[in-house]
């Protein structure tokens, strides 16, 4: 007697058998992973026999990660940070995307931390990185226990095992503010767009973005202070088209002295952006850069630790041959508190939340935070004086 095929099976161009089968209902898609016909026909009825006892003896329905990725990426499809979660959710995939969810511990995911701390190819990442995909998973499995439910009612996940993350202080980036002389002997060697807008960014503590996608629009006059400050508003375009101020609340960017000449000389250049330094759009119009972090940044921080050592006859500080772009907004947040302005003073100059709505402020409390601004705008013997305790190198 002829062996009767299972009908719902269909081989794809690469050989593999799929499954595209409706059983009660329910309609089943996916591979077996097999270019075998009897063992995809094994793979099927298993299959079927899972949702059978689904369906008499209400067992259970147990989830892949791959499932519980998919549905948590539909639910977050909507926030700015929807691409950086997409890009982990694919990191993880070959390592756990057909596993169990009740299957996720350490050791399923240790693997996976492996090939990021120690890859066949390319750079190692921080252990911070690692964290940031792990802390995902964390709360993808506190969904499937918590919140998301079976026909039945019953939850996709019982308990959520614990999850270790990474100790991030083992090689965590410190922060490294600059010396006035440090500052000095970098700027030189920056390309001229760049230095303006570090200039700007070490003189007003603003994020690379917020320096970058600065508008005119933005800037709001005070008359009875004879000057002017730059409002941005919680939803504006980072590097990112849904990005944008960090915290979600207005940033207030109040303007010292050095900062207010910086973007005297800019007015006019560009009716939208306040730096206009990118390539020109396809109608001719100049845009913004994206970032500031590019090549001409870091090979001008190589050329500034060998003029560093060329000077002063032994080698720059590690932070220093190795600064970042945020380490601008780390050495005016050191400098404020080093001239003694107030914690609250600097969490408003800096961005940072702390409970007051910053659209509100008073001329008398711009007045003051432009005077606290303006204790780190001068560069010389007036500076307050900044020490920064720094281990010897090897």
């Amino acid at each position: 007697m002829a062996h009767k095929a299972i009908t719902g099976l269909q081989q794809m161009p690469s050989g593999i058998w799929k499954i595209d089968k409706k059983y009660r209902g329910e309609r089943i898609q996916e591979s077996t992973g097999t270019r075998d016909r009897a063992e995809a026909e094994q793979h099927l009825i298993y299959l079927l026999e899972q949702r059978r006892q689904e369906k008499v003896y209400g067992i259970k329905k147990v989830r892949t990660w791959r499932e519980a990725a998919t549905r948590f990426l539909l639910e977050v499809k909507d926030q700015a940070s929807i691409h950086i979660s997409a890009t982990y959710m694919a990191q993880l995939d070959p390592f756990i995307g057909d596993m169990p969810i009740t299957h996720i511990d350490d050791d399923s995911l240790a693997p996976y931390i492996h090939s990021k701390l120690h890859p066949a190819e390319g750079k190692p990442v921080t252990n911070r990185t690692v964290n940031i995909a792990l802390q995902r998973v964390i709360r993808v499995l506190n969904l499937c226990a918590r919140k998301w439910r079976d026909e039945e009612r019953r939850p996709w996940l019982d308990v959520v095992p614990m999850i270790s993350l990474l100790d991030e202080k083992t090689n965590s980036r410190k922060p490294y503010p600059l010396s006035w002389e440090e500052q000095s002997i970098l700027f030189a060697e920056l390309p001229a767009h760049l230095q303006t807008m570090a200039m700007f960014k070490v003189n007003t503590g603003c994020r690379e973005q917020e320096v970058c996608k600065l508008q005119w629009d933005w800037e709001i006059a005070v008359p009875e202070l004879d000057t002017v400050v730059f409002l941005i508003p919680p939803g504006f375009g980072g590097r990112s088209v849904r990005s944008g101020v960090k915290n979600r609340d207005e940033r207030l960017v109040v303007l010292n002295t050095v900062a207010k000449s910086v973007i005297e000389k800019q007015r006019g250049q560009h009716k939208l952006y306040v730096s206009p330094f990118g390539k020109p759009d396809g109608d001719g119009n100049e845009t913004t850069v994206h970032r500031m972090n590019d090549s001409a940044w870091k090979k001008a921080r190589v050329r500034a630790a060998k003029k560093w050592q060329e000077k002063y006859l032994r080698p720059a500080h590690d932070g220093f041959s190795r600064i970042r772009i945020h380490d601008l907004k780390h050495t005016f947040g050191r400098r404020l508190r080093a001239a003694g302005v107030t914690e609250e003073d600097r969490k408003a100059l800096l961005g940072h939340k702390n409970g007051s709505i910053t659209s509100h402020y008073s001329a008398a409390e711009l007045d003051q935070l432009i005077e606290a601004a303006n204790k780190v705008s001068v560069t010389d013997s007036r500076a307050p004086a900044l020490t920064i305790l720094k281990r010897r190198q090897a």
